[in-house]
């Protein structure tokens, strides 16, 4: 199989599993638990705690485990409007956030809170005109994704953060898919982060709080977590985490080289008749969503079982409907149809991921002849 589903998840590093492999089997003790086996315990979480907080890299600021990034991202939302003054109860947000944003807001909207869904243009931008309009001293927060999971645009969140904060608004950055492949800009109150995005396990993510910004809990029970998130932590997944994140610091320039050397030879197999979803200039580059007038993008994935790639957002893909995202860039239902998402990353050749596209290339041909 060639593996091209990195939006969705990524595989696990060996360096990251060979880490995880003692707290999985012999190191099982309670990391909240007085012992000593339980402070050993305690300490590698810590160590693991330094090392995504130094991948995050923003100052004045501590990092707490999540079960998720879904988990940190409704944490933050939730709990910021929870302590909100009174008199702001308003989020901003974008359209083309992920289904963590939106559902949330959705959520809180049905309980009395306001919500604005700025939209963005054919290259799936914030307009920052747009952002400043919608703020005002009734905005509680400003939640806007760093790279958008589904087209791989990059917000200007820097500037969004600088204009939430002109307001007395705060701001969350849902950065789960730009961590440790772009810089995370200075201005962001809450960032949202999850592990298997970055070699790392799933079941694990992380929500970054600037002193001051902490929400108000989300889940209620021992306070393991600074007093305010509880549940007990696993260590293995911790480790891991913590890991995958120092691995991905350690790897940064030579992962972007090779990124950028793949993004390069995949562009030059497309050719002609292919169309870019979302902004080429601003852009993640490992990730191609892609579209061909005419193409059945499930069928392709039917006929090309051997290789992973994807619709869109792996939360969303089955359920049928087109992409949000792509509805929001202005493309029709027939067009978001006829679009694919491919990702690739630190473990794909350019062999395999020029092999895939000339596959999938050919398999486009193929469907618009027949309906030719």
């Amino acid at each position: 199989m060639i593996y091209l589903d990195y939006q969705a998840t990524t595989p696990v590093a060996p360096e990251v599993a060979d880490t995880m492999q003692p707290w999985i089997s012999g190191k099982f003790a309670n990391p909240h638990s007085p012992s000593r086996w339980g402070r050993e315990a305690a300490a590698a979480i810590e160590v693991a705690r330094k090392q995504a907080s130094e991948a995050i890299d923003l100052e004045g600021g501590s990092l707490a485990f999540t079960g998720s990034a879904t988990e940190a991202i409704n944490w933050a939302i939730k709990g910021t409007l929870e302590k909100a003054p009174k008199g702001r109860n308003r989020i901003v947000t974008v359209a083309t956030e992920h289904a963590a944003v939106l559902d949330t807001c959705e959520w809180l909207e049905a309980r009395g809170c306001d919500v604005t869904r700025l939209p963005v243009g054919p290259d799936g931008l914030l307009d920052l005109a747009d952002v400043k309009a919608a703020l005002d001293e009734k905005v509680a927060l400003v939640a806007v994704m760093l790279v958008n999971n589904e087209i791989g645009v990059v917000q200007p969140v820097g500037e969004i953060a600088a204009a939430a904060h002109e307001v007395g608004a705060l701001m969350l950055c849902d950065a789960v898919q730009g961590l440790g492949r772009v810089g995370i800009p200075e201005g962001p109150d809450l960032v949202a982060a999850s592990a298997h995005k970055i070699h790392g396990p799933k079941g694990i993510g992380a929500l970054w709080m600037r002193q001051g910004a902490e929400p108000a809990p989300l889940i209620h029970g021992g306070g393991q977590e600074q007093g305010i998130r509880s549940g007990t932590l696993s260590p293995a997944l911790c480790v891991g985490f913590g890991a995958a994140a120092k691995l991905g610091q350690e790897r940064r320039e030579l992962d972007h080289a090779h990124l950028e050397q793949l993004w390069n030879a995949a562009r030059a197999e497309l050719g002609s008749g292919w169309t870019m979803n979302g902004s080429v200039e601003h852009r993640y580059h490992g990730n191609l969503n892609i579209r061909r007038e005419g193409v059945d993008s499930a069928r392709l994935i039917s006929d090309l079982r051997d290789i992973a790639f994807s619709l869109g957002s792996a939360c969303a893909s089955g359920s049928g409907r087109p992409s949000h995202v792509l509805r929001s860039i202005g493309l029709t239902d027939r067009e978001a149809r006829s679009a694919i998402r491919l990702g690739f990353g630190r473990y794909t050749s350019e062999e395999e991921l020029v092999s895939a596209v000339r596959r999938i290339d050919a398999a486009a041909h193929a469907q618009q002849g027949l309906a030719a």
